[in-house]
């Protein structure tokens, strides 16, 4: 993928993808520190307590929030300036999101509607779910399928995850993404039960299937720790093989 900005729009067009580019140009200009973008660009009211409701779900996505979790969402309260009321507000929402299982169609409605007309509530959400889903490296792989479920959730494509990855790649990751050069894209595809000419469609309503039989908020609590450690492996696994298949399809 170009690492030319007016070439990362997320399939977006318009007033939203010149908002994104703004917004990239901005992390650029940042340092790709995202409370100090937030704190530049500002977050529409709308979107402040979805923000840390879907921070939270992101942030368990390997089974317990962290440290860096806490402390980012920390950062990202200060950048905007909270009230002690609203800093509560936030907390809360953040602790909700942390408990929930899957994303319920209610989380991020407004901002769905919101999205045609003002693009800038969903935008920078996507800016700063993108940062949680790094805090633990480039390679934390079950957190990125996390932000691009949350991404989604509020109505944009989740090729605007990649975008803005690959601006961290290269800029802030300059190894090389694990896993990328292990698996060649045939293999990918058979891993996921899928011929090498199957589209791009087809390729990713298998890796969602997949995945989702494998994904830790889905097993079987009574499983033992031997299972659920060959779950999580062979999870990982499919999704090693479609960040292979996502980068040969957008590096076209």
């Amino acid at each position: 993928m170009s690492g030319n900005i007016e070439n990362m729009t997320g399939t977006l067009s318009g007033r939203a993808g010149e908002e994104f580019k703004n917004l990239l140009r901005e992390l650029q200009a940042c340092g790709h520190q995202a409370a100090e973008l937030i704190g530049r660009a500002g977050l529409p009211r709308p979107a402040q307590l979805p923000l840390f409701q879907l921070l939270g779900y992101v942030a368990r996505a390997e089974g317990r929030v962290t440290e860096k979790d806490i402390q980012f969402a920390e950062s990202l309260i200060r950048a905007l300036g909270f009230s002690n009321h609203r800093r509560r507000r936030a907390i809360a929402a953040f602790r909700q999101g942390k408990d929930l299982a899957e994303l319920p169609s209610s989380l991020g409605r407004r901002l769905r509607l919101l999205l045609p007309l003002w693009p800038a509530p969903a935008l920078r959400t996507a800016f700063m779910l993108c940062h949680a889903g790094q805090l633990n490296g480039p390679g934390a792989l079950v957190r990125i399928q996390r932000v691009e479920e949350a991404v989604e959730q509020i109505g944009l494509p989740y090729e605007v995850v990649q975008d803005i990855l690959e601006s961290y790649r290269q800029k802030v990751w300059v190894t090389r993404p694990e896993g990328r050069g292990d698996m060649n894209y045939d293999e990918a595809c058979r891993i996921l039960g899928e011929s090498p000419q199957a589209s791009f469609t087809t390729l990713k309503q298998a890796y969602r299937r997949l995945v989702g039989q494998y994904h830790p908020d889905k097993l079987d609590a009574n499983l033992s720790p031997t299972a659920k450690a060959a779950a999580k492996e062979q999870m990982l696994r499919y999704q090693e093989a479609w960040q292979r298949i996502r980068y040969r399809h957008q590096s076209r």
